[in-house]
């Protein structure tokens, strides 16, 4: 008896759009538990394959736009990786919110994670007040409870905006990128932590001239080549592996994915130790 076969590109396509769960949970913004197709099979299929590294983003819009965790995750797949992502990323919220968040707290402790991703709202790390107030006692409240169901805490350093932020005594990019890496040193050596060092690897593309293509037009959030940067610099500072090369794209050309990979890879990589990371 014949049997029906779906044509090779439908069979394909079916592999590419394995669901992997992700995680948010009903609260501030609304965010609900859903299903997400990506091209990346996850930790659940199947369990006897290679290893698979879990990980939880906790921020808000400047990890929910453009979605980085799932970026993030069809980047790691483009070099054989297989992740499982969740976030919780409701617009606007500091690390002290999340801190006081039941849901936020739930997640961390309802499954194993490997990674627990920390990213503190815009302007908050660059501004000594507003680190005492809200980043230093976010971070010391959120990293314990992390390591305590044993995964391991890393700072998402942000990019600073495209005009810096006079009201904060900021007046230009470079003087409130340097502020925001200041802030997240500190913290990160303090606890011991890790860093995926976004905002450094967005400066040095800022440093070649030019038209950079990575904010948008509010000069804070992310584009699409934004995004994939950040992405980039998480997978080189998650697997110690240079991004240079992987053909997920995320509809850049060739010569932009080109320019973020290896500014992700030379920001990383070079001296990995500099981030808290163990040498490559």
């Amino acid at each position: 008896m014949a049997i029906a076969r779906r044509p090779f590109h439908a069979r394909k396509a079916a592999r590419l759009l394995v669901a992997v769960l992700v995680v948010a949970i009903l609260g501030g913004g609304g965010w609900v538990l859903y299903l997400r197709a990506t091209g990346n099979p996850g930790c659940e299929v199947p369990r006897t394959a290679s290893a698979c590294t879990r990980i939880f983003f906790i921020g808000n819009s400047y990890t929910s736009v453009n979605d980085l965790p799932t970026m993030f995750s069809n980047l790691a797949w483009a070099g054989g990786h297989r992740v499982e992502t969740a976030v919780r990323a409701p617009g606007g919220w500091t690390l002290l919110d999340h801190s006081h968040s039941s849901d936020t707290n739930g997640v961390i402790a309802s499954s194993k994670w490997d990674i627990v991703v920390l990213q503190e709202q815009s302007e908050i790390p660059a501004v000594e007040s507003l680190r005492q107030s809200f980043l230093y006692p976010g971070a010391r409240d959120l990293v314990p409870p992390i390591r305590d169901d044993g995964a391991h805490p890393m700072f998402f350093m942000t990019w600073a905006h495209r005009n810096g932020s006079p009201v904060n005594g900021l007046p230009d990019y470079s003087a409130m990128q340097s502020a925001l890496d200041n802030g997240y040193l500190f913290i990160a050596h303090e606890q011991n932590a890790a860093l995926a060092p976004v905002g450094p690897a967005w400066a040095s593309i800022v440093s070649q001239g030019g038209a950079t293509g990575l904010w948008q037009d509010d000069g804070s959030h992310p584009t699409t080549k934004g995004t994939y940067l950040a992405a980039a610099v998480f997978y080189a500072a998650v697997f110690l592996q240079s991004p240079v090369g992987l053909k997920f794209q995320a509809g850049l050309s060739s010569a932009e994915a080109e320019q973020v990979q290896k500014a992700a890879s030379d920001t990383v990589l070079t001296d990995p130790s500099s981030w808290g990371l163990p040498a490559s």
